[in-house]
């Protein structure tokens, strides 16, 4: 009898790995005085997605015996996805609730200020940032970062699986796994 690892247990690295990376990036751009920069934000995203990329695929490789469908790839995808994600809210909820408070305040002056270019009327701008004031609350925030980083997580995956996954023949093939 073969020993099977779950797709949890086997990618848990690649998810503590990930996040970490995450936290390492954000702190750079924080002591840099970047961390509104939205065009650095997008270079993580696309390094984010190269990553993710070559980590389905060494889970491919190392537990799967080099097969993998569609959705076992897809699967692994969000699950890597899933624990960076609770890694990258963690850091987030101790940067804007002990490390940065007034990091908030940035973002809603930012907010605001693009709102005024976009030439929103004054009423609704104060609106937006009453509704803004609410919701941008550190644990708010964190559990909003779980959630988007599981979706974008999973649209990603459903387009990286199309290029990673690996089935073979099962009438010669004898080491697939299914």
């Amino acid at each position: 009898m073969e020993n099977k690892v779950s797709v949890w247990k086997a990618n848990l690295n690649n998810g503590i790995i990930l996040g970490f990376a995450g936290i390492i990036f954000t702190l750079v751009l924080y002591f840099l005085d970047q961390s509104l920069n939205k065009n650095l934000g997008y270079i993580w995203l696309v390094l984010l997605i190269v990553v993710l990329f070559f980590m389905i695929k060494s889970y491919r490789e190392n537990y799967l015996k080099g097969f993998i469908t569609y959705g076992q790839s897809l699967g692994a995808g969000v699950v890597i996805m899933l624990y960076y994600s609770i890694i990258s809210a963690i850091f987030g909820f101790i940067l804007y609730t002990y490390i940065d408070p007034g990091l908030i305040e940035k973002m809603l002056a930012m907010s605001e200020e693009a709102m005024l270019d976009k030439g929103i009327p004054e009423s609704a701008i104060e609106q937006g940032m009453k509704i803004q004031e609410k919701i941008m609350v550190p644990w708010i925030l964190s559990l909003g970062s779980i959630l988007n980083g599981v979706l974008f997580g999973t649209i990603v995956s459903l387009i990286l699986s199309i290029f990673i996954k690996r089935e073979g023949n099962p009438l010669i093939d004898d080491s697939i796994e299914e």
